[in-house]
């Protein structure tokens, strides 16, 4: 099946399976789209996007071209994609929650051409684009479509041609843009279709319902070109409802969904109810739920939960799944590599034994490395020939392979926090944090939360006077009495989330606020984020740590 566009894909799925439902979003009077919810036809569906494909042709748009859009878990996402792929140009999807220098600094790295946003949104992105050193229009997604500059002469699009460029956090601070080829695209649906065991996927049959966000890769490429491939339906829920999940599943049909590590938390929690186990859910697909919750919640619910590994930059060149039993669940096992290869190593790339934490790299095969992974960093080779040092993909990320070749998750980069499954650079909250009139120093780090899995946790000395004062006190005090609850600066706390949230997506802003004399640092000055986590430790049993985690509050959508 690659080798094809993702529109392709959907058009022969639509001449196989017209009136089959491709996507389904149940009722919700809450909801400002569709309270009434939507049904599409792969046959209803792709006349809505040849209609628009119509219209960004008869406007001048074509290959080699990128447009943003920030249209959310809408089924505008999905026609507009689509009918750009058919062009030939690539969509740049933008995280809702971005605020202005976010969106600006992803307008203007992209090289978009074009924003179309959810008409709540036009409004914030004309704001951006301003700042943008180019004309760059910005519609709704029902407006007339602004002439485009002439297309660059390039071939018609293929399997090889940009579908995507996503931004995804790094270490690096600054979001990356991993571009994304059509190949990409139909390589994770595939490998998704093909994977077998405990998440097989019956062709025809599937009915998969997902929370996740669009302009991520999982709902984007696994979710809905899965479903596309298997002449599924995709269930798209605008986000994670827990008072009316169980309904949703039970009235859609879902016979899989998709989660990430805070959802089965929650579930959890709910109070117990017969109805909970009315449905006809196979398995849940997703990561990082908490291996205390990870056995309770597959008795209580009666399905598999299929843990698996993957990277935006990964794609289907390199995922991990516990899908062949046993999956082992509890034990954050991401299961065996099959068509891929992985090895655990030292920070010399060289193998540590079986049962040793280290580095977890990969790559496709030795002959073709890089098939089915992300083309990569747009303007940053540096860091794409980095990351594929020695012809491994080095992930970041710290995994342990046991004697019969299963691999279990251990822990991320230090400098990525992942809360609710935003992979959070620490590196741009610093860098945001320090401009405040009253800081001086600070270092970002990640906390255990119950629920969200991380939290961010800002460690901050203050600049000189009143904040200080008292950062300096209370270090001399915990010197005297380590037991003494410390007295604390919530004023200044909450400043220092204000700005954050002024500045950055919600879900960045520190959560958690810790006022030190100094900062713990290395003899050549550098910051030893690991003493720092042994100072802050469970924030929750910290008295010193000011907890500000209900400033952090997803904008509503407008009605």
């Amino acid at each position: 099946m690659t080798g094809e566009t993702v529109y392709g894909i959907f058009r022969a799925a639509a001449a196989a399976a017209p009136a089959r439902e491709f996507l389904v979003i149940p009722p919700s009077a809450s909801r400002p789209y569709a309270p009434d919810g939507v049904a599409l036809s792969y046959a209803e569906g792709l006349a809505r996007i040849d209609e628009k494909r119509a219209a960004y042709a008869a406007a001048g748009y074509g290959p080699g071209q990128r447009v943003a859009i920030l249209l959310e878990n809408r089924p505008d996402f999905l026609i507009h994609w689509l009918a750009l792929n058919a062009l030939g140009v690539s969509v740049v999807p933008v995280n809702p929650y971005y605020r202005s220098a976010e969106l600006t600094y992803l307008l203007d790295h992209s090289d978009c051409i074009l924003a179309v946003a959810v008409p709540e949104r036009v409004g914030d992105l004309e704001t951006a684009a301003a700042a943008v050193d180019r004309p760059l229009p910005v519609i709704g997604a029902d407006d007339p479509l602004p002439e485009a500059p002439a297309p660059p002469q390039r071939d018609p699009p293929g399997p090889a041609s940009e579908c995507a460029l996503m931004y995804t956090s790094g270490t690096t601070g600054r979001p990356k843009g991993c571009m994304l080829s059509n190949d990409y695209y139909a390589g994770v649906g595939r490998w998704y279709v093909d994977q077998g065991g405990l998440a097989a996927v019956e062709h025809g049959q599937e009915r998969l319902l997902t929370p996740l966000p669009l302009f991520h890769m999982n709902a984007m490429a696994c979710s809905f070109v899965a479903m596309l491939i298997a002449r599924g339906t995709l269930i798209q829920l605008d986000r994670f409802h827990p008072s009316t999940w169980w309904s949703d599943v039970r009235d859609t049909g879902a016979t899989i969904f998709h989660y990430l590590g805070v959802m089965p938390a929650i579930l959890l929690n709910l109070p117990e109810d017969p109805a909970e186990r009315d449905n006809r859910v196979r398995f849940g697909f997703g990561a990082n739920v908490d291996p205390a919750q990870h056995v309770p919640f597959e008795a209580r619910f009666g399905f598999p939960l299929i843990e698996g590994w993957a990277m935006t930059e990964t794609g289907a060149g390199a995922t991990i799944a516990a899908n062949r039993p046993p999956h082992e669940p509890g034990k954050r096992c991401i299961g065996r590599p099959a068509g891929c290869e992985a090895r655990i190593v030292d920070d010399e790339d060289n193998d540590v034994p079986d049962g040793t934490p280290g580095s977890l790299i990969v790559r496709k095969s030795a002959d073709d490395p890089r098939r089915l992974f992300f083309s990569g960093y747009y303007k940053d080779e540096a860091t794409t020939e980095r990351d594929w040092r020695g012809g491994w993909f080095h992930t970041g990320d710290v995994a342990m392979r046991a004697p019969d070749g299963r691999f279990y998750f251990v822990d991320r980069d230090k400098n990525i926090i992942r809360r609710s499954g935003e992979n959070i650079a620490a590196l741009e909250i610093d860098t945001v944090l320090v401009k405040h009139p009253a800081v001086a120093q600070v270092a970002v780090i990640a906390a255990p939360d119950p629920v969200r899995g991380e939290e961010v946790m800002a460690c901050v000395v203050p600049a000189a006077g009143p904040a200080r004062d008292r950062a300096r006190d209370r270090a001399r005090d915990r010197a005297r009495d380590p037991a003494r609850d410390p007295a604390r600066d919530e004023a200044t706390a909450r400043s220092l989330v204000e700005w954050c949230l002024a500045r950055l997506a919600y879900y960045k802003a520190p959560g958690w606020v810790l006022f030190l004399d100094e900062l713990p640092v290395t003899a050549t000055n550098k910051i030893k984020k690991a003493d720092l986590k042994d100072l802050g430790g469970d924030p929750a049993q910290n008295p010193a740590a000011i907890d500000l985690r209900s400033m952090k509050k997803a904008p509503r959508p407008a009605a």
